[in-house]
């Protein structure tokens, strides 16, 4: 059977921001809030179904496979982030990666992009749970960061429209280092590459974990 969405009529605009509840830096999340971008478009064609996109926020991209007619699931802690998304035609439920997820050990490809390799500030964690969420060949696309670009772990917020969501440690990891974290967590990297700024990997699930380097920090 064709899966055949249904698209709602386009959402009004909304403003986002990425609040660091220790200290007065703050994201601009304007780009995560609006439609799919060309990057985004060409990131999300190599993505197999079905997706499970971890920590969708407002959902452009789960919105953006829907609209291709591939079946994926967005989860994110942020309730009006999930709003957002619902309204775009995305399916999203409100769950943590490390909650009980449907469909475990089932989906073809894991979602983490606009860095959401840093969620929970352990990224080599966070990489294990995936592998366990992934079907046996399954693989998980990256964004990363600049080279040298890993960051610490910082307590932030997600925020929209003035409705701050709950918080959680997020850090980064920066494309020379991935290879180090997703080795170590049971993945080869199939490719890296950076696309109008952005950098990205494609990582592969293994059989077998294998020790990787430690990360830059």
């Amino acid at each position: 059977m064709t899966y055949q969405p249904t698209m709602p009529a386009p959402p009004p605009p909304v403003g986002a921001l990425l609040r660091t509840r220790s200290g007065p830096q703050v994201t601009d999340g304007s780009r995560w809030v609006e439609d799919a971008c060309a990057v985004d478009r060409r990131v999300l064609a190599r993505a197999t179904g079905p997706v499970l996109d971890v920590g969708c926020g407002p959902g452009r991209h789960a919105a953006e496979l829907t609209r291709r007619g591939v079946f994926s699931l967005g989860i994110d802690i942020t309730p009006a982030a999930i709003e957002v998304a619902r309204s775009r035609g995305a399916t999203v439920i409100r769950r943590s990666v490390f909650d009980h997820l449907p469909g475990t050990g089932t989906w073809a490809t894991v979602l983490l992009l606009d860095g959401n390799i840093g969620i929970g500030g352990e990224p080599g964690r966070l990489l294990r749970r995936v592998h366990h969420l992934l079907a046996r060949n399954g693989s998980a696309i990256v964004e990363v960061t600049d080279p040298g670009g890993c960051r610490a772990a910082r307590y932030v917020s997600f925020e929209i429209d003035g409705s701050e969501g709950p918080g959680f440690w997020f850090g980064g990891v920066c494309i020379d280092c991935i290879a180090a974290v997703a080795v170590g967590a049971g993945f080869s990297v199939e490719d890296t590459w950076v696309d109008d700024g952005r950098g990205f990997a494609h990582l592969r699930r293994r059989h077998r974990h294998e020790d990787g380097a430690r990360p830059c920090t």
